[in-house]
């Protein structure tokens, strides 16, 4: 039988991640209730109608009230209104974290505004998919992937010892769990998932502009490339919009690096410099290599996406 790391779990918005911790932490027993707060009524209904917890409520307050754990899984730029709503009512000694994207301003905000009487441990699940809503999440999503947690600068034994515990439920999700600081996780997330994104709004946008290639061509004949850009523009907006706002500073450095790079290889195209482009796509190459390597993506037909449908 499981070990209950949480007796009471709350989860502050019912999307994609949210529904999928929900879903994990069913599978491995590791609480025994869950309530659920979410503001959209279509939403609240949705979890209601899948069982997916044992409580759903529209007031933050009512559903963190005497909860272990409260994980805020709402856009990173209403962290601070959801963390003022909770404020006046969390238990002592409860710990709070969230799955957001960026964590230095989501930092700043949970300690600005929760009582010191709670243990604030920042955390990021990197994991996802374009799909959102409480239908979207599945228990399988955090399996083998990185869970970053991004502790506050304490030292006190108490608090290592909330942090160890949030670290023991993101193993038991099937979770890899790593520690960094907040605005370093910052910036290796800007370079792994903010810039990409970046990347694919603005490409597919781009074709979607141009009045030379009707856009049903620009659909019917998609390649392989650009058919995972528009899986990936197809995120979720509001989540997205949030996160390039509140992780500016180093979206904006590493854009600015990826711009100089741009730059570079756009010269040599120009001037036919076929050892520099030979020599960027191998180290480009082994970048991939890597990557399977650490069993963060399949080199299966389709990354192994199809088998994990069936």
């Amino acid at each position: 039988m499981a070990e209950i790391i949480y007796p009471r779990m709350a989860v502050i918005g019912c999307g994609l991640i949210g529904s999928s911790v929900i879903r994990a932490v069913r599978r491995a027993g590791v609480a025994q209730t869950i309530v659920v707060a979410d503001a959209s009524s279509a939403v609240r209904d949705r979890v209601a109608e899948l069982g997916l917890s044992d409580e759903v409520t529209g007031s933050v307050a009512e559903a963190v009230k005497d909860a272990d754990l409260v994980v805020l899984a709402v856009p990173v730029l209403a962290m601070e209104t959801v963390a003022k709503a909770a404020a006046g009512s969390l238990k002592a000694g409860s710990t709070v974290t969230d799955v957001g994207s960026v964590k230095g301003q989501v930092s700043d905000a949970l300690v600005r505004n929760l009582p010191d009487s709670v243990f604030i441990v920042p955390g990021h699940p990197i994991a996802g998919t374009e799909q959102s809503g409480p239908d979207a999440g599945f228990a399988e999503l955090f399996d083998k992937r990185w869970t970053i947690l991004t502790p506050l600068p304490r030292q006190d034994d108490a608090y290592l010892e909330a942090v160890q515990r949030l670290a023991d439920f993101w193993t038991a999700l099937g979770a890899n769990v790593d520690r960094m600081d907040d605005k370093h996780h910052d910036l290796v997330l800007a370079v792994t998932s903010h810039l990409p994104h970046l990347i694919a709004y603005n490409i597919v946008g781009t074709a979607a502009d141009l009045e030379e290639v009707a856009r049903a061509e620009v659909m019917k004949y998609s390649a392989g490339g650009f058919r995972d850009f528009t899986r990936i523009a197809a995120s979720d907006p509001t989540m997205w919009r949030d996160i390039f706002l509140a992780n500016k500073d180093a979206v904006l450095e590493i854009l600015g690096r990826f711009t100089e790079d741009l730059q570079a290889l756009s010269r040599a195209i120009r001037w036919g410099e076929g050892d520099k482009l030979f020599e960027l796509f191998s180290r480009t190459r082994e970048i991939r290599r890597g990557v399977i390597a650490a069993g963060q993506e399949s080199p299966e037909p389709n990354f192994g996406r199809d088998r994990e449908r069936h």
